[in-house]
């Protein structure tokens, strides 16, 4: 039996939730800027309360390693950290994107892509490219958009846009093949991913763990002036 936490705080969702073998217990979350801080271990304590448990319990925190916002990120490795070093257990970190994407799996069709994408800021996202069964085609990247970079998918078949990051993009993106569910980051998408490291036994080192800042951002060029870069 293995109950795990898991910590969702790499954008403005700020989330928790209790999953035992990756069964899916219990979630609170909030989707408010600037929360984390104050919210995300009342948020903990309230989730424990509202199941009748006690953190003494876990077996395992995970976290949300990014990318995504730099201080968001920070927090929630913080506490993940002293949860996992109070009470002697592992620490898994889970890339924020591929969390995201497995969100909208259940939903997909064979052959269907999902793109999960995060604002960074303008038109810079953080991105990547995820089969209908799981698999990674492209993994994590910050990338500059001027023009549509996936139309490669979106002319073979179904491409899931998700995230904070479509929003800006939804008129770059605009395909008869998009799909623009309304699907952010949480917490509850967590646990199966965990799970599966967790018997691999695929652990951070709680010393030098640290989340993953995307910096370098790719450009799209755009074809219509070659002026711009």
């Amino acid at each position: 039996m293995a109950l795990i936490l898991s910590i969702e705080s790499a954008t403005s969702v700020c989330s928790v939730a209790l999953h035992q073998n990756g069964e899916f217990l219990g979630l609170m979350e909030l989707n408010q800027e600037n929360v984390h801080a104050k919210k995300l271990m009342i948020l903990i304590e309230s989730l424990f309360d509202k199941l009748g448990l006690n953190t003494k319990g876990l077996d395992a925190v995970a976290v949300s390693s990014g990318p995504g916002s730099y201080t968001g990120l920070r927090i929630g490795v913080s506490i993940a950290k002293g949860l996992a070093y109070a009470h002697n257990i592992p620490l898994i970190g889970l890339d924020t994107l591929n969390a995201l994407a497995h969100q909208v799996i259940p939903f997909c069709s064979i052959g269907d892509v999902i793109v999960p994408m995060l604002d960074a800021r303008r038109m810079e996202i953080y991105m990547s490219i995820v089969s209908s069964g799981g698999e990674i085609i492209e993994a994590s990247q910050p990338l500059i958009v001027e023009e549509n970079p996936f139309l490669k998918y979106l002319n073979t078949g179904k491409v899931y846009f998700i995230g904070d990051g479509v929003e800006k993009l939804r008129g770059i993106l605009d395909h008869q093949n998009a799909l623009f569910p309304n699907v952010l980051n949480s917490s509850k998408s967590m646990g199966g991913l965990a799970f599966v490291k967790y018997q691999r036994k695929e652990f951070e080192d709680l010393a030098y763990f640290e989340p993953n800042y995307l910096k370098e951002f790719r450009v799209i060029a755009s074809k219509k002036n070659p002026l711009i870069i």
